[in-house]
């Protein structure tokens, strides 16, 4: 299925959803979405470019193995859990800057931790996607 109407729309949709994602992410921690349903989506953007532009494409595109990303996230939520610690309250406590930042609002502890979901979400994902379609 790789025509050529496919494979333009894929190269317009790819940024677009991955600045949906990152929309989704950065109102997750105020409204439904997050970390989670974001790196879905973003995981989804690569995957829609990879079936009209060929595997090694979207590999191009994002120039490193994404199962990279799993540790990075998982070291950057392990580290907002334990940010509190470093002030004297309990493990995962939400912590919060006294000003929103104009467009992303308040900036915590929670955002910190969607960041790191969302960076685990992407890569388990694309490299499950990645293995499979290698071996078909």
């Amino acid at each position: 299925m790789k025509t050529i109407i496919f494979k333009t729309a894929s190269s317009y949709l790819l940024p677009l959803l991955l600045l949906f994602a990152i929309f989704i992410l950065l109102r997750g921690h105020y409204l439904p979405g997050g970390g989670f349903v974001g790196g879905l989506i973003a995981a989804i953007a690569f995957v829609l470019h990879s079936f009209a532009n060929g595997i090694e494409r979207t590999r191009g595109i994002i120039k490193f193995h994404p199962g990279f990303l799993m540790p990075i996230g998982l070291s950057i939520a392990l580290c907002s859990g334990l940010a509190p610690l470093l002030v004297g309250s309990p493990f995962m406590t939400g912590l919060w800057y006294h000003n929103p930042i104009p467009v992303i609002g308040m900036i915590g502890t929670a955002l910190i931790f969607d960041i790191g979901v969302f960076l685990v979400v992407i890569g388990v994902v694309l490299t499950i996607i990645f293995t499979i379609s290698e071996t078909i």
